[in-house]
């Protein structure tokens, strides 16, 4: 490892610091180093508050003339919550820029680069770009895309079972479990389910367990025929949440519920007359829901799989049989091996008595 992957590293391991508050922005870390040592470092650490670059110069200990900074994305050039951090370099005299990973933003891809270096800084870009890039993957699919990165998780039994065959699910994993489960909330910035799960485990879909904000909650309710006693439904003033339906306005049954101060939005039925998800996604890509965490239930996540709308899986084993019982995943009309989904593990945990497998779909 050379000194800029060094320093790189360092940087990397200050965006995580990140992780639950900044969505639907990039974590950034940033390191500024002078006659090899470090003066100054910093991390983005919510949405709308100040760059990694920005904190890394506040916090510098000394005059940062002529030092280097280390960061992991692309710094930015145009005007939004916060000034252009690409002003701020110049301003203290910073003279050369190490960056992990260019930044698949529009508004800035390369341009950030390219005003440093006709000011005079030397940039040198793509220094463990895998690693930033996969600190991002969310904010960069969606950028790349227009589609929310999507994540799959649910809890199963050792036989492949998501409930028992009367529909009991509570709970399936261990507290432990349960924990990283909030986890993977705070790091996404919405939650869906369907019908069926608000009308058989009646979730508050929180975060709860873990420090960290709550994503917008959303609801695939084709009919508008969840209970209005739901959980999910009683502190709508604190948390968004969003229900998506087929029915039209005028519908008594979307006025009632967009009574309850949920939002209500009307999504173009599939050929099944059921919500067709990769609409509905893009309409949450245009609300600026960059990453969304499906928890259910098995006719949602059969749904996703099979119209390859999903980027990642996370799959919680619990030590049960339960015999006949309800899937994790139905029939996606595969009939041979080659056709099967291929997946990538890339972890694989143990929480209590639990195993978690986390993977990305190819």
């Amino acid at each position: 490892m050379n000194i800029d992957e060094h320093y790189m590293k360092l940087a990397i391991a200050l965006a995580r610091k990140g992780r639950f508050y900044v969505g639907p922005n990039p974590m950034v870390g940033a390191v500024i180093v002078k006659n090899g040592r470090i003066i100054g470092q910093g991390y983005h650490q919510r949405f709308g508050g100040n760059h990694a670059e920005i904190n890394a110069i506040n916090n510098a200990g000394e005059d940062i003339a002529g030092s280097t900074l280390y960061v992991t994305l692309e710094p930015c050039c145009h005007e939004g919550k916060t000034p252009p951090c690409t002003d701020s370099i110049i301003e203290h005299k910073i003279v050369r820029v190490v960056v992990g990973t260019i930044d698949s933003n529009p508004l800035v891809s390369c341009q950030g680069i390219n005003y440093l270096q006709s000011c005079g800084i030397e940039v040198k870009t793509g220094v463990l770009e895998k690693e930033c890039r996969h600190l991002n993957e969310k904010f960069f699919y969606y950028m790349e895309t227009g589609l929310p990165y999507v994540t799959v998780k649910y809890a199963q039994t050792l036989d492949g079972r998501i409930a028992t065959a009367t529909g009991e699910s509570q709970w399936i994993s261990s507290e432990a479990s349960l924990k990283f489960a909030h986890k993977l909330r705070a790091e996404h910035d919405a939650i869906l389910v369907g019908r069926g799960t608000v009308a058989k485990d009646n979730p508050e879909l929180t975060v709860r367990l873990v420090k960290g904000s709550s994503p917008l909650r959303v609801i695939v309710d084709s009919e508008l025929k969840i209970s209005p006693r739901a959980k999910i439904l009683q502190n709508i003033s604190k948390i968004p949440t969003l229900i998506a339906t087929i029915k039209n306005p005028d519908d008594a049954r979307f006025k009632r519920f967009a009574a309850t101060g949920a939002e209500i939005i009307t999504v173009k039925a599939d050929k099944k007359g059921q919500i067709d998800l990769k609409k509905l996604f893009k309409i949450l890509a245009a609300k600026k829901i960059s990453s969304i965490l499906i928890e259910g239930g098995a006719q949602i996540i059969t749904s996703v799989l099979k119209n390859n709308l999903a980027n990642r899986m996370v799959t919680v084993i619990a030590p049960k049989i339960l015999g006949k019982g309800i899937e994790a995943v139905g029939d996606l009309n595969i009939r041979d091996l080659d056709s099967a989904k291929i997946l990538s593990v890339q972890k694989v945990s143990r929480y209590g008595n639990d195993i978690i497998i986390d993977g990305r779909l190819k």
